[in-house]
């Protein structure tokens, strides 16, 4: 506690100059001398107010509810022998998905057909387990490439490769070559069938189909599936080939959308009901007949006929020839004619 004398009451012997300026001096680190409070004690004031407040909210904080007993038990950090804790391990790495048992099954040694990922399109188009079928293996050394590769379901670039391999290859053979490639004119895309406006979904917007225009033979020649020069004994063997493979065969003669090329697909049915509708149909003559051809004389009578040879009576589809007698005349039919009218022109 400070006592401060004015200098009036002190004795005139004492002098006592005493001023701002040599307190100052004397107290250079003092208050007195800066005439502030020291910056330390407004600080302390300033956390001790904070550390009230601070409990105050921490008191109306709710505490957390206790654990659930049958929560699962805390799974500890391992620990080192001394004590350390061990460093997170890494998440593993996803696993791809499991191969299905036709992916298995189409191997290299039957196709060359890489697994893509799924398909998701507007609509409902697309699927999963999609390959892209590049080519169709006959054997170590000859293979049937597709131009171009064809995006199909396993199951469908199975049904293919299947059908080459025992169906056409075979026919080929027996034709003295073998197949070179095999003319994809469609696979996957995602429309309404015969890309009509509105149609239901096709089995090409599934990519459960493909259309097939011909194939390539070895000797340089080309089997067309439609041409009506190639020979009808062999269209009709593909014809009988793919009708007992796939679900759905259309070709010329189903509509007019698949008049130069063979639709194929794997649709699902009731009861496992098939659709096979492809007129394998003989050459065009080369000439066009002008006038129709005479009746064969093995051709069953006309009902009209018939029915005169029973009566006795001529028929009326006969015309008789007139033989100029006078009981001809009488035969024939008359009829009363209109009077002839004079139409005058103007003038």
């Amino acid at each position: 506690m400070f006592f401060f004398v004015g200098v009036s009451a002190l004795p005139e012997g004492i002098g006592m100059n005493f001023s701002a300026d040599r307190a100052a001096r004397k107290w250079p680190c003092d208050w007195h001398a800066t005439g502030r409070l020291p910056v330390l004690a407004i600080l302390a004031l300033a956390g001790v107010l904070s550390c009230a407040v601070s409990m105050d909210a921490s008191a109306n904080v709710p505490l957390p509810l206790p654990r659930p007993a049958d929560a699962p038990a805390t799974v500890e950090p391992d620990r080192g022998p001394a004590g350390q804790v061990s460093p997170p391990q890494e998440p593993a790495e996803a696993k791809p998905p499991e191969l299905s048992a036709c992916r298995k099954a189409l191997t290299e040694d039957i196709a060359i057909a890489p697994s893509i990922p799924p398909i998701k399109g507007p609509g409902g188009c697309g699927g999963e387990d999609l390959v892209r079928l590049e080519a169709i293996v006959l054997s170590p050394t000859q293979r049937v490439p597709l131009k171009p590769a064809a995006i199909l379901r396993c199951t469908m670039a199975t049904a293919v490769a299947d059908w080459i391999r025992m169906d056409v290859a075979p026919l080929a053979a027996t034709l003295g070559t073998t197949i070179s490639e095999l003319d994809n004119f469609d696979s996957f895309e995602c429309r309404g069938r015969n890309r009509v406006k509105n149609a239901k979904l096709s089995e090409h917007g599934l990519a459960n189909a493909l259309d097939v225009r011909g194939l390539k033979l070895a000797n340089g020649n080309a089997l067309s599936l439609t041409d009506r020069t190639v020979s009808r004994d062999i269209r009709e063997k593909v014809l009988a080939s793919v009708c007992a493979r796939f679900t759905t065969v259309l070709g010329p003669g189903s509509d007019w959308y698949h008049e130069d090329h063979i639709h194929l697909d794997l649709a699902q049915r009731r009861n496992h009901y098939k659709l096979c509708q492809w007129g394998v149909y003989d050459p065009l003559p080369a000439v066009a007949p002008l006038m129709p051809a005479d009746r064969p004389q093995e051709a069953p009578p006309r009902a009209s006929e018939q029915e005169d040879a029973m009566s006795g009576q001529p028929s009326e589809d006969v015309p008789q020839a007139a033989s100029g007698g006078a009981g001809d005349k009488a035969a024939t039919s008359t009829k009363p004619r209109r009077p002839l009218s004079r139409q005058t022109s103007p003038q």
